[in-house]
C-alpha cells in the first residue's frame, strides 16, 4: 500500500500482524531501518491503514532522509482521525525535515493544543521558531517598505501559463551523482565544508569511491549504488542544514560569542534568582540540610556584594535568613529558627520591606508556638493581626491566636478569637476555617465547663459535617457530643451547676434585684441567639478526634473534646509553613503564607 513490498505475494506470507510489527519493532530499534520499512509494509498488507505501523514507518523513512515517503505515510496516519496525535507530531517532524518550518509549526501548535503535556510538541515549537528566525531574522531587523514582494504570483503566473502549454518533462527520480558534483561551485564545496564539519572528510572519501569504481562488475556496481546513496544522504542533510540555521546566522553568532568573549556571564540579580529557585525546590522535596547549606554559601556571597552592584541585597538576605529559619524549623531547632527569624524581621523594620516583616512575624509565631511558648507566640501574632490583608488571613490568624489562648487555659480569649475566626471565614467563604472556629469555640466552652453552649457549638458543627457528606468528622463530633451529654448527665447527679448559669444568675441580681428566678435560662438563650448564621461543611483530620479519660471528671484538661496535638504534630487542614517563592519574572523574591487552609500546624 505504501512504499515497497505491498505486492501481491505478500498476501500468502505466514504469520499474523503482531508478529511483523514486533519483527519491525525491534529492527528499528537495532537501527536496520531498511528491513524495519519491510517487515512494516508486511504488516500493513495485513492490517491496511493500521495508524501505529504508518507512523513507524514514517519514522524509519525519516531516519533514511526520505522525507517524501514519511510525509506521506504521517499523512495516511490522519487520513481517519485528524487529531490523532502521533500522527500529527510526525507530519511535523517530516515537514520540518524537508525545510517547511511553517507548516512544521502550525502542525507543532495543533498537537501542542490537543495534548499540552507532551513534552515533544514544546520542543517542535522552539527548534522550528528558531529555525524560522535564522532564516528571515527577528522582526526588529526587517525593513518593511510599500513596495512589496511580487515573486509568489509571478510564480503562479508562470504555472498557469506552463499548464496551458505542452505538459512538463518528468523530473528524473535519480540524477547522476557525477553530474551534480559537476555542477557545484568552488563557493558551494566551501558552505558544504563548513556545515558537514567532521563529516566533510566521508564526503571526500565516497567520491573518491564514486570515481574509482569499476561499474561493469556486480561488486561495483553495489559499490556505486552505496556511496551514491551515503552521498545523496549527506547532500540532502546539508540543504537540510543550510536551511535551519544559514550560514549569515552562523556567521552572526560567531562574531557575537567573539564579542563577549565566548562565555555569557549571568548578572548578580539572575544569578541569587537562580540560586533562590534551588533552594526552594530543595525545601519543596524536604531535603532541609542541603537547602541550610546551600543559603548560608548564597549568604557569604551576598556579603560581597554592594547596594549598588545588587539593588535589592537587603531583601535577598531578608528572604534567605526566613529560608534558614524555616529549615531550622522543620529540623527541630527551635532555637536557631527563631534566631534567623527574627533577623528577617528587624531587616524588614529596619528597611521598611512590608513582605519581610509580615512573613517574619507569621513564622516567628509559629516557631513559639511549636516550642510550646504561647505567650510570646501570642505576643508576635497580635502584632501581625491588624496587618491582615484578606479576611482569610485574618481567619487562620484569629484561629490560631484562639489555640494559644486555649492551651494557656485562657479560655474566654480563646472563644472570643473563635468566634472572630468565624465571622472571618464567613466573610471569606472559607467553609474549612467555619468549621475550625467552631471546633475552637466548642473547645472553649467545654474547657470552661459550659457544656450547654459547647454542646449547641457542637451540634452546627456536626450539621457542617453532615452536608460536606464526611463521615470522619460525624463520627469524631458524634462522640464529642456523647462525652458531652454525659458531663451533663453526670454533672445533674452530682448537682453541679453549669458555670454560665451560675455567672448569668449573678448579673442577673446585681442589675435586677429581686426579678423572678426564671431569668436564670435568659443568657444560655441569648447565647444560643447570637451564633452566627449556619456556615457551610468543612472537613475534621481524625486528629481532632476527642480524647478523654473515662471515669474522670474532676478535671476539665483531659475531658475537653476534639483535642489535637496542634503544636507538636501537623495536620493537613491546617496553614502551611511560609515557603519562599521565587518568580524570575519578579524583581524581588517573595515568600509567602498559605493562608489556603492546607495547613495550620505550627
Amino acid at each position: 500500500m505504501y512504499g515497497a513490498g505491498a505486492d501481491d505475494e505478500s498476501e500468502g506470507l505466514p504469520g499474523t500482524y503482531e508478529i511483523y510489527k514486533a519483527e519491525a519493532d525491534a529492527l528499528f530499534k537495532n537501527g536496520d531501518y531498511r528491513k524495519a520499512i519491510e517487515s512494516y509494509t508486511t504488516a500493513l498488507t495485513l492490517r491496511a491503514d493500521d495508524r501505529i505501523s504508518l507512523v513507524c514507518r514514517s519514522k524509519c523513512y525519516l531516519m533514511l532522509g526520505d522525507t517524501n515517503k514519511a510525509l506521506q505515510d504521517a499523512e495516511a496516519s490522519l487520513a481517519e482521525d485528524k487529531n490523532y496525535h502521533k500522527g500529527m507530531f510526525q507530519k511535523a517532524e517530516a515537514l520540518y525535515n524537508q525545510g517547511d518550518f511553517e507548516m512544521a509549526l502550525v502542525f507543532y501548535h495543533r498537537g501542542n493544543r490537543l495534548r499540552p503535556e507532551l513534552q515533544d510538541f514544546r520542543l517542535g515549537i522552539q527548534k522550528a521558531q528558531e529555525a524560522i528566525q535564522n532564516c528571515v531574522g527577528t522582526p526588529d531587523r526587517v525593513k518593511l517598505n510599500t513596495t512589496g514582494d511580487l515573486s509568489f504570483f509571478k510564480a503562479q503566473e508562470e504555472k498557469k501559463t506552463r499548464r496551458k502549454g505542452a505538459a512538463p518533462m518528468q523530473r528524473p527520480q535519480t540524477v547522476p551523482r557525477r553530474k551534480r558534483a559537476a555542477q557545484r561551485s568552488a563557493g558551494n564545496e566551501k558552505t558544504i565544508r563548513q556545515m558537514l564539519g567532521e563529516l566533510y572528510g566521508d564526503r571526500q572519501y565516497l567520491e573518491k569511491l564514486l570515481r574509482e569504481t569499476d561499474t561493469n562488475t556486480a561488486t561495483g556496481r553495489k559499490i556505486n549504488n552505496l556511496a551514491e546513496e551515503g552521498l545523496f544522504y549527506l547532500d540532502t542533510r546539508t540543504d537540510f542544514w543550510q536551511q535551519v540555521k544559514p550560514m549569515y546566522a552562523r556567521k552572526y553568532e560567531a562574531r557575537l560569542a567573539l564579542n563577549r568573549g565566548k562565555a555569557v556571564k549571568a548578572s548578580p540579580h539572575e544569578y541569587i534568582m537562580n540560586e533562590l529557585e534551588k533552594i526552594d525546590h530543595m525545601i519543596t522535596e524536604q531535603n532541609y540540610d542541603a537547602a541550610l547549606k546551600r543559603s548560608q554559601r548564597v549568604m557569604i556571597l551576598l556579603d560581597g556584594y554592594t547596594e549598588s552592584q545588587l539593588a535589592n541585597k537587603m531583601t535577598f538576605k531578608a528572604n534567605l535568613h526566613s529560608i534558614q529559619g524555616n529549615a531550622y524549623l522543620e529540623m527541630d531547632d527551635h532555637e536557631n529558627a527563631a534566631k534567623q527569624h527574627l533577623k528577617d524581621l528587624c531587616i524588614g523594620e529596619e528597611f521598611e520591606i512590608d513582605d519581610a516583616e509580615c512573613r517574619a512575624l507569621d513564622n516567628l509565631g509559629r516557631v513559639y508556638a511549636r516550642s510550646g511558648s504561647f505567650q510570646k507566640a501570642i505576643d508576635v501574632w497580635e502584632r501581625k493581626l491588624p496587618r491582615s490583608k484578606t479576611a482569610l488571613e485574618s481567619t487562620w490568624l484569629c484561629h490560631e491566636l484562639g489555640r494559644c489562648y486555649l492551651e494557656l487555659d485562657q479560655t474566654q480569649q480563646a472563644k472570643d478569637y473563635g468566634e472572630r475566626s468565624l465571622a472571618a471565614a464567613e466573610e471569606a467563604g472559607e467553609d474549612r476555617w467555619q468549621l475550625h472556629a467552631l471546633v475552637l469555640i466548642s473547645q472553649a466552652e467545654v474547657k470552661a465547663g459550659r457544656l450547654s453552649s459547647s454542646l449547641m457549638t457542637f451540634e452546627r458543627a456536626y450539621e457542617l459535617s453532615m452536608l460536606l457528606k464526611d463521615a470522619e468528622a460525624q463520627a469524631a463530633i458524634n462522640r464529642a457530643i456523647d462525652d458531652v451529654n454525659e458531663k451533663i448527665v453526670m454533672r445533674e447527679r452530682e448537682g453541679g451547676e453549669d458555670p454560665e448559669e451560675t455567672q448569668s444568675t449573678a448579673r442577673t441580681s446585681e442589675q435586677a434585684g429581686d426579678e423572678s428566678q426564671d431569668l436564670l435560662t435568659a443568657p444560655t438563650t441569648e447565647r444560643a441567639s447570637e451564633q452566627p448564621n449556619k456556615a457551610r461543611p468543612s472537613e475534621i483530620q481524625p486528629e481532632e478526634e476527642p480524647k478523654q479519660t473515662e471515669g474522670n471528671t474532676s478535671k476539665t484538661k483531659e475531658t475537653t473534646p476534639l483535642t489535637s496535638p496542634r503544636y507538636t504534630e501537623a495536620t493537613s487542614d491546617e496553614p502551611a509553613q511560609a515557603t519562599t517563592t521565587t518568580d524570575p519574572a519578579d524583581t524581588t523574591p517573595r515568600e509567602t503564607t498559605d493562608t489556603e487552609g492546607n495547613n495550620s500546624s505550627y
